[in-house]
């Protein structure tokens, strides 16, 4: 590769998220603002711009492959971003350094919390390789670093030692029983971390049903917490799982089992 190309990369890199304050002005972010109002995060101009270029590209690549059936600016910046930021109502983040979000699928969580808390250094993980592809190349458009993206199964990653228990944090907004949510998330945090299930409506059944898989897996249901997306009638669920021992080394099962076979 020539010094040339060498610098036009460069260039390209630099110049793949510029910071023009005509671009928040051009959208109005008064929901978003008012969400993280309220959840005491202070949003930069920078920061304002990243949601709005990730927003623009997410809705970019939609037209090509199925990353989010909410494409109307105001319900992606509720249910995705201001839902995604939701998780400080449990956990402390400046006591948070790393975090793995399970089942990524479009980046959230995951995106949204390295954009609002930009110390954090996070792994997000999903089974389509188009996906990660697509979630690559959104770190690059909005100039993030400390952010990786991998493909494969969680049953898998969870196995490999670079990625066991080594997060302070791991957060999942899939759809899939806690049980088996547990089952993939528990064994990639840390003994002291936590785990963070993102739910809709009530959950306590569904929890209660899940207590002796947490337990099994070395966790500890600490709490659920319960909101509604602002400027909506839409309920939400916190799932806060502290991780008090390790998980034992059996779990995960192999692939596919934790979905067919919950620990119950």
């Amino acid at each position: 590769m020539t010094n040339d190309m060498i610098n036009n990369m460069k260039e390209k890199e630099s110049t793949a998220f510029e910071l023009n304050d005509k671009l928040c002005t051009s959208y109005n972010l008064s929901i978003l603002e008012k969400g993280c109002s309220e959840l005491n995060i202070t949003l930069t101009e920078r920061q304002k711009n990243q949601f709005i270029r990730y927003y623009e590209y997410l809705i970019e690549k939609n037209k090509v492959m199925n990353l989010t059936g909410i494409t109307e600016f105001q319900e992606v910046l509720v249910k995705h971003f201001v839902d995604s930021l939701a998780c400080v109502q449990a956990v402390d983040m400046k006591q948070v350094k790393t975090v793995m979000d399970v089942g990524t699928g479009a980046g959230f969580p995951g995106i949204p919390l390295k954009i609002a808390f930009p110390h954090l250094k996070v792994c997000l993980l999903d089974s389509l390789r188009k996906r990660v592809n697509f979630l690559e190349e959104t770190f690059t458009l909005l100039g993030l670093d400390n952010i990786t993206a991998i493909h494969g199964r969680a049953e898998e990653y969870a196995r490999d030692k670079a990625y066991r228990q080594k997060y302070d944090m791991c957060v999942s907004r899939a759809v899939s029983n806690l049980a088996t949510l547990s089952e993939y998330c528990l064994p990639y945090v840390k003994t002291g971390g936590t785990f963070i299930s993102y739910k809709s409506g009530k959950v306590q059944e569904e929890t209660d049903q899940a207590a002796k898989a947490v337990k099994i897996l070395g966790g500890h249901v600490k709490d659920i917490q319960y909101f509604t997306l602002p400027g909506t009638e839409i309920e939400r669920s916190l799932v806060i799982i502290d991780k008090v021992k390790e998980t034992p080394g059996k779990f995960p099962r192999k692939a596919g089992t934790p979905l067919k076979e919950p620990i119950c």
